[in-house]
């Protein structure tokens, strides 16, 4: 391009990763004639209408995220799984459709590869510095949850936010408080709430609702961070007065390439007097009144004096089990979205 196109147009679609509108190079002096030939000879390839790519070879994922910011009028944004991906919530998708929100009253032309939002929060959800133009991550986890069709993905975006380091439960809190409505908002605090006590993931809420309140389970401390051969990890639950540690292995947090880092650092835990209990999610999902049991054993058997209780009449760990009846007049404490799966069909 060197040479052939404005100084001013180059910077510019060096900013916008290889992209560049029929108007902008326009205004930057060039021709009609000049773009058409660019385009007839190959340099320049059509993406949208009037949006052009400016190099050779497949686009690049950042250069599609432009072109369909460029593709409407003034006031668009990425947002949604976009968003996440520019925020690092997931993983960047190399093939995919970009998801744009649009103040709504101003109709955009359809575009392939592109999902087009209606919102009058679009420029309010608009982030003020960050390039290519994108929601707030505040924003884009809270449209990602309201959005979700089931109760366990909407917390588990709050969950994975939170978890990232790349908000706080406060700051998701001030976003929610800026929207009159949404979706599930009780459910939501109540993710927001956990999240500011250490829970992390879906398995974790999980525990938490269905395995160690229901059961009246001491309180454990959440994501203490221990010192293990010179590296920081973090456990996910530890009942500090018993040396008790429960561990939950989630496949993403644990995959089988680390187990033998856990082997190793269970073994750790023995030798300083700690006992680790290790569930996976089906344990939590579909066990929780056993694996209390288990955990309420445990903890008796290091001077714990409760016996915790069963969480309603169908809680059946087994016959020799440690748990006492429901408490009379109470329900069993279970998250929104989380009740088993006969009752949820009769609701």
């Amino acid at each position: 391009m060197r040479g052939s196109v404005p100084r001013e147009l180059e910077e510019l679609i060096r900013r916008q990763a290889g992209v560049v509108t029929r108007a902008q190079a326009l205004a930057a002096g060039m021709t009609r004639h000049a773009v058409e030939a660019r385009l007839d000879g190959g340099r320049w390839r059509r993406l949208h209408p009037g949006v052009y790519l400016v190099y050779t070879g497949p686009p690049a994922r950042e250069s599609l995220m432009w072109a369909a910011v460029l593709g409407v009028k003034p006031g668009a944004v990425l947002c949604y799984q976009t968003a996440a991906e520019l925020h690092g919530l997931v993983e960047a998708r190399k093939r995919g459709a970009v998801h744009i929100m649009v103040p709504r009253g101003r109709p955009a032309a359809p575009m392939n590869g592109v999902v087009v939002h209606y919102s009058r929060r679009a420029q309010i959800a608009r982030h003020p510095a960050l390039p290519p133009p994108r929601t707030r991550l505040e924003d884009t986890v809270l449209d990602l949850a309201e959005a979700e069709t089931t109760a366990t993905r909407a917390v588990g975006w709050i969950l994975t936010a939170c978890a990232s380091r790349r908000t706080t439960p406060d700051r998701l809190l001030t976003a929610m408080d800026g929207r009159l409505r949404i979706r599930r908002r009780r459910m939501l605090l109540a993710a927001l709430g956990d999240a500011r006590a250490g829970v992390e993931s879906i398995l974790e809420h999980g525990y938490l609702y269905r395995v160690e309140r229901p059961h009246g389970l001491p309180q454990g401390s959440r994501q203490r961070r221990i010192r293990v051969g010179g590296t920081s990890r973090y456990e996910d639950i530890r009942y500090e007065e018993y040396g008790v540690i429960v561990e939950l292995d989630g496949v993403a947090a644990h995959p089988d390439g680390e187990r033998w880092r856990d082997i190793g650092r269970d073994n750790g835990s023995a030798a300083n007097g700690l006992v680790t209990l290790r569930y996976s999610y089906a344990d939590v999902i579909e066990r929780p009144c056993e694996v209390a049991d288990e955990i309420v054993r445990t903890l008796r058997a290091r001077g714990y004096a409760g016996s915790g209780r069963r969480c309603g009449s169908a809680c059946a760990p087994g016959g020799s089990s440690v748990l006492t009846g429901p408490v009379a007049g109470t329900n069993p404490v279970r998250a929104p979205g989380c009740e088993p799966r006969a009752r949820r069909r009769a609701t």
